[in-house]
């Protein structure tokens, strides 16, 4: 591991003498390039020099004990500062294992989260909108923008499947682990006798792509106009703005109508196909890796249960960490950080299992 940072130490050293070179400063492409490289380093410069300068005071102390002869005084100044020291290099060796990790390509990317209704008919559809309430506000929590793709919305005010981008600094990062099957158990407001339904809806977190990392032959797309249904203003059926796109290989089908332009339609109904082929093509990497190798958490399962919002209880549980809090409401309301950071802490662990 030792070794490893003393690597990394140099070549941040060396990045940063070559940002400083007019040469370089010149060539904007090449500057940006190192210095993406150089932040992506200086978390785990940082730590490290910590860690040495905390084991240079280590040794001071250590010497200035055996040093101090009768000067009991100095003695017991000695002993609190090796104590102190003593205590800190054991976290700090945790945290650079975790800095050392191998790092998510992904985890700085904008999300393509979709949201379906799962069984439970109606109530199903309800606690689906519940959910894209609840990431919309956890994306305004954390500065992150919004963008409705699609929706198909229900009469009651549910959900079949909605469609968003998020867009914001890590937002993947922290949204991956939100796929999969998400239960509710609640009393549905049509219910008269009071009793407790069981529904579900699912969430894929995907992703956004950019072209350059996805294989997408444009003859492979047979692309549909239509009028679009629903909300949305004068030109709903009047004009041909929705845009269907029917990826031929795989089968995926991807619709967007949410905005008045059929160009629009069509560029982020793109960005949707791109992610989920990106996905099918993680999926397929992920099965060729042993299972032995794989945190469960992050791996896109979405038959797995992750999660249940149970109301009478007002309490969340996720069955990945086995943690619950008794928060639902403020949870729902997009306060989602101290189960997110859980998971995150869980994830690592996992992995630092096989590091």
């Amino acid at each position: 591991m030792f070794d490893k940072l003393d690597f990394i130490s140099d070549k941040y050293d060396e990045l940063s003498a070559r940002v400083s070179d007019p040469e370089i400063i010149a060539n904007q492409a090449l500057w940006q390039k190192y210095a993406k490289e150089m932040g992506e380093m200086e978390p785990i410069v940082k730590k490290y020099k910590e860690y040495k300068k905390v084991r240079e005071d280590l040794k001071d102390a250590r010497e200035m004990l055996e040093e101090s002869g009768t000067d009991e005084e100095l003695r017991e100044l000695a002993k609190a500062e090796l104590s102190q020291l003593e205590g800190r290099i054991s976290p700090l060796e945790e945290d650079l294992k975790v800095l050392l990790l191998p790092k998510d390509p992904n985890d700085d990317k904008n999300v393509i989260l979709e949201i379906r209704a799962g069984t439970g008919g109606e109530e199903a559809a309800l606690f689906g909108m519940d959910l894209l309430r609840m990431y919309k506000m956890y994306a305004e929590n954390r500065g992150w923008k919004t963008e409705i793709i699609e929706i198909n919305d229900t009469d009651m005010g549910g959900i079949k499947e909605a469609v968003v981008l998020i867009r914001g600094k890590g937002a993947y990062s922290r949204l991956k682990y939100e796929s999969g099957a998400h239960r509710v158990q609640r009393v549905p407001e049509t219910e008269s006798s009071g009793r407790v339904h069981t529904s579900a809806a699912t969430v894929a977190v995907l992703p956004e792509v950019e072209d350059v990392e996805v294989d997408l032959n444009p003859n492979d797309v047979r692309v549909d106009v239509y009028r679009a249904s629903g909300n949305g203003g004068q030109c709903v059926n009047t004009t041909d703005s929705a845009v269907r796109l029917t990826h031929e290989p795989t089968g995926l089908v991807v619709t967007c109508q949410d905005e008045k332009s059929q160009i629009k339609n069509k560029d982020k109904a793109f960005k949707v196909l791109r992610s989920r082929l990106y996905d099918l093509k993680m999926q397929e990497q992920n099965r060729e890796i042993s299972e032995q190798r794989r945190s469960q958490v992050g791996t896109g399962d979405r038959s797995e249960r992750i999660r249940t919002y149970n109301f009478p209880q007002g309490r969340v549980s996720d069955h990945r960490t086995g943690s619950t809090i008794y928060k639902l409401e403020n949870f729902l309301d997009g306060d989602m950080d101290e189960i997110i950071d859980g998971l995150i802490t869980y994830d690592q662990a996992e992995k630092m299992k096989a590091f």
